[in-house]
């Protein structure tokens, strides 16, 4: 049985996360990790440089990954080794927290000048199920989430935030490791088997199932539908206004 929302009538919490389901922040992300990675490459390897593609290398090497797992696991794909260095490297610094570093001062720059765009169908949505009384809690592994989330005036639609910076306070490994999504779970008092996961990145789909949540959605939004089926996902949707109205007609998604 399904709700009006397109959930399991079990479901008692959304957690979503926030770059490509709540905002269009995804492909500014995927540009300044194209924009980092493609200087550290073309200044190693000259002649042999071979870009970073922004949607193979960012959907399966970076996309919902804390940064500095992003880095190790793009460069571990193309056989590089950095030093770890520390966290407050300098963004020039040849190590995997100055790269990440970099990524994230040429992020801010974006944002600064280019602005965050909400996804409308993504607001209705979260606002309708608050209304129906299930619990809300945002999950994303960006240290800037509520930077964000205050710039489309929407902070106050989560009752739990759990970000990168709780998660480098409470220790949590990021995605596809399933606690951060277990921490917003457990903070919001309801068991995984009764929460719902809503997700763009492949990391995610992967956290989403190994965390044994009741339902995990798969937004889509750049025509990846076959690889978030693969990763786990219970049903995807272009926009989460979708699965509202799929439900609102009586039409069974998910899986074939």
């Amino acid at each position: 049985m399904t709700t009006t929302l397109g959930l399991p009538g079990t479901i008692q919490a959304c957690l979503f996360d926030l770059d490509g389901v709540v905002t269009r922040t995804a492909v500014v992300h995927a540009a300044a990790w194209k924009e980092t990675f493609d200087a550290f490459l073309y200044a190693r390897g000259g002649d042999d440089f071979r870009p970073f593609d922004e949607g193979h290398d960012y959907d399966e090497y970076v996309d919902g990954r804390p940064r500095a797992d992003g880095v190790r696991t793009f460069l571990a794909s193309r056989d590089i080794e950095l030093p770890e260095g520390e966290p407050g490297d300098r963004p020039d610094a040849q190590t995997v927290h100055g790269l990440g570093n970099r990524k994230n001062e040429l992020l801010l720059e974006k944002i600064r000048t280019q602005g965050v765009e909400a996804y409308d169908g993504t607001l209705r949505y979260i606002e309708a199920a608050r209304a129906q009384g299930l619990r809300t809690a945002i999950v994303s592994s960006s240290a800037n989430t509520r930077d964000v989330l205050r710039s489309i005036d929407a902070e106050h639609l989560f009752e739990v935030r759990i970000d990168g910076v709780v998660a480098a306070e409470r220790n949590l490994p990021g995605k596809p490791r399933p606690d951060t999504f277990l921490a917003a779970a457990r903070d919001l008092g309801v068991e995984p088997s009764s929460a719902a996961v809503f997700e763009d990145a492949l990391a995610g789909m992967d956290a989403g199932r190994a965390g044994n949540f009741g339902y995990v959605v798969g937004v889509d939004r750049v025509g990846q539908t076959d690889a978030l089926y693969a990763h786990g996902a219970d049903v995807v949707v272009k926009d989460l206004a979708d699965l509202a109205d799929t439900a609102g007609r009586g039409e069974a998604g998910g899986r074939e």
